[in-house]
Order: structure tokens, then C-alpha cells, then sequence
């Protein structure tokens, strides 16, 4: 990527790790559950700079199954070097979330540090 005439080299999508996304059973499918980390990056694919985001999954295990949080954190780390736009980045997460789940209660927010004076907050999903 060359951005203002600087050089910057970053990964595409296909480096997102769903596979490292684990579950575990759980019989409680009226049980709400929220996680949360403010320690998600990727990267801007137009300027190639860090975009940092605070990240709040809500879902009900519908499928019997809750995330495993020490997964959850590795498939994390798995977008730090990927040059996704903040709204892609959101679509994927949930996306990936649901199929892992097996639930359609699945709410995720993205909550993105401020970038030339914009706060961006994304939502995919719905409880």
C-alpha cells in the first residue's frame, strides 16, 4: 500500500483466522451474555494506519454453545495485520460469530477510536 508516499504492507482477509474460534456447551439459551475487549486492531487498507476499536459481543447460546475467550483473543490478534474497513471488519466478526454459534441472537458492536476528528461505532446483528 502507498499512502502519502509512504509504504505500508499489510494482509488481506484471507489471513483472518476463523478456524482458531472455539466453543463450548452450554445449556442456558435464555441466558444473555455480553464479553467485551478494548483491545481489537486492524488496518485501514486506504491510509494503511492502525484502526483500534473497543469490541462488545451480546448474543443468547441459542446453539447450546458459548465462545471460548482465549479463541476468541487469537482470532482477534488475526486481524492486526489485515487491511479491512471498519464497517467490513464488523460484518466479518459477526459473521464469523454466527456460524460458529449457531445463533441468530448475536449482536456486534465496534466502537472505533477517533480518526481525523470522526468517531465511527458499527453494529451488525440483533438481539
Amino acid at each position: 500500500m502507498n499512502a502519502e508516499q509512504r509504504s505500508f504492507e499489510f494482509f488481506d482477509e484471507a489471513q483472518i483466522r476463523s478456524d482458531f474460534l472455539e466453543t463450548f456447551p452450554f445449556d442456558g439459551p435464555d441466558q444473555y451474555i455480553r464479553t467485551e475487549t478494548q483491545e481489537f486492531s486492524a488496518v485501514c487498507p486506504f491510509s494503511g494506519l492502525p484502526d483500534i476499536a473497543r469490541v462488545i459481543i451480546e448474543y443468547y447460546p441459542r446453539g447450546g454453545k458459548c465462545v471460548e475467550l482465549r479463541s476468541l483473543k487469537y482470532y482477534f490478534i488475526s486481524f492486526r495485520m489485515v487491511g479491512i474497513f471498519q464497517e467490513k471488519a464488523t460484518k466479518r466478526i459477526h459473521a464469523d460469530l454466527k456460524k460458529s454459534l449457531e445463533t441468530d441472537r448475536l449482536q456486534v458492536t465496534t466502537i472505533y477510536n477517533t480518526r481525523g476528528g470522526f468517531d465511527t461505532t458499527c453494529v451488525e446483528g440483533s438481539l
